[in-house]
């Protein structure tokens, strides 16, 4: 019969360090449902962005990236972001991709515009900067200081 109790007992508290370690995890994960409205953007490119990933406005999470996907008729990248029901974006904001920081991740940043009227659920935000690659650019800086190193060779 002891046996029968330990064992029990032990399982009993399996139960209650899982259930803590569930509701940690959801309570530490920032994990929100939807609530707010819909906008989409398009962009050339998106490295770095992912479902999750914050929406930022003046530097405060205002969103996230509901989901990503290809468009196959123009092949650009195609953004839903959802964005909180008090962020009244004018039709002229920009949406652009930037890094948080040198090694952090990426984020989309919106830009506001200056019109009057506002982009309804369901609209689109026009103007947008695609990720910049940092690849790219120090192979640009190397081969533009290689040419720049031949020619005053010759």
């Amino acid at each position: 019969m002891k046996t029968n109790v330990l064992e029990v007992t032990m399982g009993a508290v399996i139960l209650v360090v899982f259930a803590f370690c569930i509701i940690f995890a959801y309570s530490t994960s920032q994990w929100q449902p939807s609530k707010g409205y819909e906008v989409i953007a398009k962009f050339d490119r998106i490295d770095g962005i992912v479902r999750g990933s914050d929406v930022r406005l003046s530097g405060v999470k205002v969103g996230t990236i509901k989901d990503l996907h290809l468009d196959p008729k123009t092949f650009l990248a195609v953004v839903h972001l959802t964005l909180e029901p008090h962020v009244n974006l004018p039709t002229d904001s920009a949406a652009e991709i930037v890094s948080d920081g040198l090694l952090g991740g990426k984020y989309l940043a919106l830009v506001p515009g200056g019109e009057d009227a506002n982009i309804t659920p369901g609209g689109e935000i026009i103007h947008t900067q695609s990720a910049v690659s940092l690849e790219s650019l120090i192979g640009k800086f190397i081969f533009n200081a290689q040419e720049k190193k031949e020619e005053a060779v010759q």
